[in-house]
């Protein structure tokens, strides 16, 4: 079955879905945005300093999530990846499930194609259904999101789950919304601020 859960779904905006969970986030979450066009839209959706910009390493955002959630349990962690950086680092899914940080939430943006390089299709386009890996390693919370509705429902229910969660979308292939402002000492320094770690310059 190459990627039929996926298949029946409906294909919606990376930018709105973001929006959607930026509007959702209330508590000072922290929310870890993967490189090219994830953390663009991101960026776009309502810059925050608990809002931390993966620059350049594709696959890194659920590990940086990963960190964060072990680092503080009390606080909400969302990470947002697309198809092609996660299948860099699927390894992550299994270090994931096996740590079990109730307070992690991971979103994969799948649109099929390695979009910032190029459109190149990825193997998700046709034959690999990241959800069934995710749940083959063991994250038992993981789904499809069937339209945007259900995507702000398994968004909710994640928020006061007791063990990690991952959501798949399936994405068009718009372009990013703006784009982030590319200081990594700066997005270190806000993100670690944001989060109570550090004093401000």
């Amino acid at each position: 079955m190459s990627n039929a859960p996926a298949r029946n779904t409906k294909v919606m905006n990376r930018f709105d879905l973001t929006s959607r969970l930026v509007a959702k986030l209330k508590n000072e979450e922290a929310v870890v945005g993967g490189i090219g066009n994830t953390n663009f839209d991101l960026w776009a959706a309502g810059h925050r300093p608990q809002n931390f910009y993966m620059l350049g390493s594709m696959g890194l955002a659920f590990p940086i999530a990963l960190g964060v959630a072990l680092a503080q349990p009390n606080r909400r962690v969302f990470a947002l990846e697309g198809d092609g950086s996660l299948l860099m680092q699927l390894g992550c899914l299994s270090t994931i499930a096996t740590l079990k940080p109730k307070n992690l939430t991971m979103v994969v943006l799948d649109n099929g194609i390695y979009q910032i390089t190029g459109s190149q299709p990825t193997p998700a386009a046709g034959h690999t259904d990241l959800v069934a890996i995710a749940l083959a390693s063991g994250l038992s919370n993981s789904s499809w999101a069937a339209d945007e509705e259900d995507f702000e429902r398994l968004i909710e229910q994640s928020m006061s789950a007791e063990a990690p969660t991952l959501i798949g979308v399936r994405i068009d292939d718009k372009p990013g919304t703006g784009t982030t402002r590319r200081d990594p000492v700066q997005i270190r320094e806000r993100f670690m601020h944001g989060l109570g770690v550090r004093q401000p310059l």
